[in-house]
């Protein structure tokens, strides 16, 4: 009962992220990407964490670097910054970018990946002072 209300409160967090208000259709796309593809494991929400890691602040923060989340060996011991290099390659297959990393996908392809690192980069942007 437990596991069922911190997943509901975790969805809860990720589909009330703010709206985009932005025109760019990659930022909307991603949003729309984010939503279908990453919401069932990753939350926007800081500090709650689904199957994956809370993925606010993605953008600038070292792999494998946030407390209270259970990373797998090689993301713990990974020496590098996500940013959209990074994240593009890590997307496009996670099991080519860091073998033995947990990530259950098969890779996506440059449309979507582009768009949700946009999405995700304007959400690091407007997180900024």
């Amino acid at each position: 009962m437990a596991l069922a209300a911190v997943l509901a409160s975790a969805l809860s967090a990720a589909l009330a992220s703010p709206p985009t208000t932005a025109s760019d259709p990659d930022r909307i796309q991603g949003e729309r990407l984010f939503r279908s593809q990453c919401v069932g494991c990753h939350s926007l929400a800081p500090g709650v964490h689904i199957a994956g890691p809370s993925l606010n602040g993605l953008i600038g923060r070292p792999a494998g670097s946030l407390e209270n989340f259970g990373y797998s060996p090689v993301l713990e011991a990974a020496d590098f910054v996500w940013d959209a290099e990074t994240l593009d390659a890590f997307l496009a297959g996670p099991a080519d970018f860091l073998p033995g990393n947990r990530m259950v996908l098969w890779g996506l392809t440059e449309g979507p990946r582009r768009q949700i690192i946009r999405y995700l980069d304007a959400l690091a942007a407007d997180a900024k002072p």
